[in-house]
């Protein structure tokens, strides 16, 4: 079972980091305001970056200091380069 880091940009420009199995049903919950607080009323939202990790534990871990990065480093995670597209 995989487990995905993920970060959305709110419309208010701010960053949201969160974890999940499924992404993609995660966002639909972010979206219709059952997600979490922080996310309701800041739609829309937008996937920037995901990223698989091995278990639960190592997905918390990783969301963690993820979320003690600095803004412009979050930010640097979530630019395309060329071995990585956007919103990987």
């Amino acid at each position: 079972m995989t487990w995905w880091v993920y970060l959305l940009r709110c419309a208010d420009d701010t960053l949201y980091c969160g974890i999940a199995l499924d992404v993609a049903a995660r966002l639909a919950l972010h979206e219709a305001g059952k997600g979490a607080k922080y996310t309701r009323g800041r739609a829309p939202l937008v996937l920037v970056y995901t990223e698989a990790c091995g278990s639960k534990a190592e997905a918390l871990r990783r969301e963690r200091a993820i979320k003690r990065l600095p803004r412009d480093a979050k930010l640097r995670l979530c630019a395309p380069s060329p071995s990585r597209p956007a919103g990987r």
